[in-house]
């Protein structure tokens, strides 16, 4: 496992900045992997520090995409259908700060690193039925500051991130963190299927609420 991990990460890090599209994509849907797009946002500054801005723009726009892929599901399924995926608990939470403050809300958890729970706040927003263009909006800055963040520390300290990533304790810690976050990706993906499909012709879901 620990192979494949390696070669999947060598393989979106050959496709450069579109590898940061398609990783940004993954990571905020449905399949998480934990610090993936940042060391890879890390790697890839560090042999192209002139292109930094760029992989800084890919991994935005991917996690941009990836977020409209939740919101397209999420505002078709419901909050009802919600809490078959999402614990009660934390959905309550999250709902408190959507209502809150739900731009700042947003922007804290585009800016905080795993295992900050991103995700369940694209799904709670869009549930709410939050303004889809705002929500991306405010999502696609927030991530572009923070990877740019990265890539600026990357220009400073990338190689001795990239040394201590390389650390067996390191490898071993993401690997386990991984191992926990393919089971959770498989059950959400297996939730995914489940809410989205009609009950039956009566119970037919709407299609999505556009904003």
């Amino acid at each position: 496992m620990h192979t494949a991990i390696r070669h999947l990460f060598l393989f979106f890090a050959h496709l450069g900045g579109f590898g940061l599209l398609g990783m940004g994509i993954l990571d905020s849907s449905f399949l998480f992997m934990p610090l993936g797009n940042d060391l890879l946002m890390v790697g890839l500054t560090v042999r192209h520090r002139n292109l930094m801005l760029y992989y800084a723009v890919m991994a935005t726009v991917g996690s941009v995409l990836g977020c409209l892929v939740v919101d397209l599901v999420c505002r078709r399924i419901g909050e009802e259908k919600l809490e078959k995926m999402v614990t009660r608990k934390r959905l309550d939470y999250v709902r408190a700060k959507i209502e809150k403050r739900a731009a700042w809300a947003l922007v804290t958890a585009s800016i905080m690193p795993p295992p900050f729970p991103f995700t369940p706040f694209i799904m709670a927003a869009s549930t709410f039925e939050y303004p889809r263009v705002k929500m991306l909006s405010v999502v696609g800055a927030a991530r572009l500051v923070r990877f740019a963040a990265i890539g600026g520390l990357s220009l400073a300290f990338g190689r001795q991130i990239i040394r201590i990533s390389r650390t067996p304790e390191f490898q071993w810690t993401i690997l386990a963190f991984v191992a926990l976050c393919v089971v959770g990706s498989v059950l959400s993906v297996i939730r995914w299927f489940r809410t989205s499909r009609p009950a039956g012709s009566s119970t037919r879901l709407t299609s999505p609420t556009s904003s």
